[in-house]
C-alpha cells in the first residue's frame, strides 16, 4: 500500500491531534511512530511531520486536514 503526504506540520502535538481527528472520520493515516527518515522510524526532517494517508483517501483526507489546521490556527 502507497501512502501520500497531506500535511506537513511542525507541532508534533498538533500532527497527533490531526491524526486522531482523521481516524475519527474514516480514513487510515500512518501513525507518527511509522513514519520518519529512511532508517531513523519517528525522527522527522526541519519541514515537520509528514501526515500521511494510503493513496487512494489523499484527495478527500486533504480536504479535511485543510480545513481542520485552519481551524486549530485560527486565534
Amino acid at each position: 500500500m502507497s501512502f501520500e503526504i497531506i500535511a506537513q506540520v511542525e507541532d508534533p502535538s498538533m500532527a497527533r491531534v490531526l491524526v486522531v481527528a482523521l481516524k475519527a472520520h474514516g480514513f487510515h493515516p500512518l501513525e507518527s511512530g511509522e513514519g520518519g527518515l529512511p532508517g531513523l522510524p519517528g525522527v522527522f526532517g526541519p519541514k515537520g511531520v509528514p501526515v500521511q494517508v494510503p493513496e487512494e483517501e489523499a484527495a478527500d483526507a486533504r480536504v479535511l486536514a485543510d480545513d481542520l489546521l485552519r481551524e486549530m490556527l485560527e486565534p
